[in-house]
């Protein structure tokens, strides 16, 4: 059985190596190509392509693998049923459990390294891809992050932000600090929600606090209502900030999320984007498990074209569905662990079924 074992992890990983290969060139060229005109505009140095190319990989080898995994598993079992090997192995009493048996488990060896990717890599390797796109090569001024909060400095003042929604066009937590020549406070204002309506922002109500110069006691308190605010920002300037999720791993995104429910606001997007966390490694083994019934159930029929297509246009429903459901998730329609791990829960039910259907 080790021989067996040997044969069928070899044959499913020259696959699988050639189809990440595959799809990490075409993601990789048909990405680069989408901003290109970002490193040229900007005269980026040799270091910045490296830069660029070497912090993508990951990033795409984490996307793709689940799709790449699919499309090994219908290719090797479909060409071993091609060529009558899984017949062959059948009549010698060896059931479809055992021969899918090694390549679920190499497929469960892979799931927990992406989950370890996405916890001590993933992260990094996104953050290193905002800096480089947004901040040097786009010219945007870098905001300071600190769990989840935006901190900037306009002229005087330095603004903190609790959290934005640049979709909803509302920042949510707003303090404004003011500072005289002497770099003292002179004032603070404290607004719970702002709101961007025709070109400016507004809050329905502000707390104002002004401060001795000299001494830094309080001078006066005032409730406002219905106040303009000069924030030097739009709403698309903290577009790229509504995914910093993204550089987040879990724990952080559990500290974060642990933080805003303290303070009162909304936790629902790192909820959910903590528990895709965990799903999205899993998707490998959902995959993998889903490739077993459609590659059997070609049998000598099964193509190499057949094999890829079919690949893709589960990865695509599997996408459309995951979105929508993250979505979902994201307004509060779905408990956040839900849309997180619906989609696999779907797609695990639809194996199982096609499995229960092959012929033995």
């Amino acid at each position: 059985m080790k021989i067996l074992n040997r044969f069928l992890i070899q044959h499913f990983s020259r696959i699988l190596i050639l189809c990440v290969t595959a799809f990490i060139g075409i993601y990789l060229l048909i990405d680069f190509f989408e901003k290109v005109d970002d490193f040229i505009d900007h005269k980026a140095a040799l270091s910045d392509y490296l830069v660029y190319i070497s912090n993508n990989i990951p990033v795409i080898f984490a996307q793709i693998l689940p799709l790449a995994i699919l499309t090994a598993m219908v290719l090797t079992l479909g060409g071993l049923s091609r060529t009558n090997e899984v017949t062959a192995m059948r009549a010698c009493g060896i059931s479809l459990w055992r021969i899918v048996q090694p390549l679920m488990g190499l497929v469960l060896v892979l799931s927990f390294l992406l989950l370890l990717l996405n916890e001590f890599a993933i992260p990094w390797n996104t953050k290193q891809l905002n800096t480089l796109l947004e901040v040097k090569l786009k010219g945007k001024t870098q905001v300071q992050l600190t769990r989840n909060e935006i901190w900037y400095r306009s002229n005087s003042r330095i603004i903190n932000i609790a959290i934005a929604h640049p979709q909803d066009q509302k920042l949510e937590g707003v303090v404004i600090f003011t500072f005289d020549e002497q770099q003292k406070i002179k004032q603070r204002q404290d607004i719970d929600q702002a709101i961007f309506i025709n070109g400016r922002w507004f809050a329905s109500n502000l707390t104002n606090r002004k401060f001795d110069a000299n001494s830094g006691d309080m001078l006066n308190v005032d409730q406002l209502e219905n106040v303009a605010l000069d924030l030097d920002r739009t709403p698309e300037d903290f577009s790229g900030r509504e995914n910093m999720n993204n550089e987040l791993n879990f724990r952080q995104l559990l500290a974060v999320a642990k933080k805003l429910d303290q303070e009162g606001y909304n936790s629902t997007r790192q909820r959910v984007d903590m528990h895709n966390r965990i799903a999205a490694p899993f998707t490998c083994l959902i995959m993998g498990f889903l490739g077993i019934p459609f590659a059997l159930q070609r049998g000598r029929n099964s193509n190499l074209a057949l094999g890829i297509g079919l690949s893709l246009g589960i990865g695509v429903v599997y996408f459309i569905i995951q979105s929508l459901v993250t979505a979902f998730g994201y307004s509060n329609a779905l408990p956040p662990i839900f849309a997180a791990w619906t989609a696999n829960f779907i797609f695990l039910l639809l194996g199982i079924w096609l499995l229960l259907n092959v012929k033995e």
